[in-house]
């Protein structure tokens, strides 16, 4: 199984951003924590973060016929991006919704994801393991609906 991680605006300042609601661990503690997962898991993984809607929709484009599944923390772009559902949508690559924080318990723009229709996994508000916990889903979907 290989995934491809894909990691949205903001998220390479970790440890700086807000870290009552992130915590004070950096984005490159994130990769060592998803690399590890993954290891644990036996999937192959590449990470990436963009802060660009464009850049994110041509990786999901580009990960058809190379990656079994996507874990995507789309950060601000799940609560405005038509486009970034839509491709997820058309190459059909199952997919799982990833957030740091409790989004449903915040403000309420935060309640609203256009993400979420078109993922089979969704897990939030569990900080890093939110990545963890995404990933064992996404690994029992596809192992169960292979």
């Amino acid at each position: 199984m290989k995934f491809l991680v894909i990691n949205g605006p903001n998220l390479n300042l970790l440890g700086r951003r807000e870290p009552a609601i992130y915590g004070n661990k950096s984005y490159a503690a994130l990769c060592e924590h998803i690399k590890a997962t993954a290891a644990a898991l036996g999937i192959e993984v590449d990470i990436m973060q963009t802060n660009h809607e464009g850049v994110i929709v041509d990786a999901i484009q580009d990960a058809l016929g190379k990656y079994d599944g996507i874990v995507i923390n789309p950060a601000a772009y799940t609560h405005t991006s038509v486009a970034i559902a839509d491709a997820i949508a058309a190459v059909e690559i199952p997919s799982a919704e990833v957030h740091l924080s409790d989004v449903d318990s915040r403000e309420a723009f935060r309640h609203i994801s256009y993400v979420t229709p078109v993922c089979v996994v969704r897990v939030t508000g569990l900080g890093f393991d939110s990545y963890s916990e995404a990933m064992k889903k996404l690994l029992a979907h596809l192992q169960n609906n292979g």
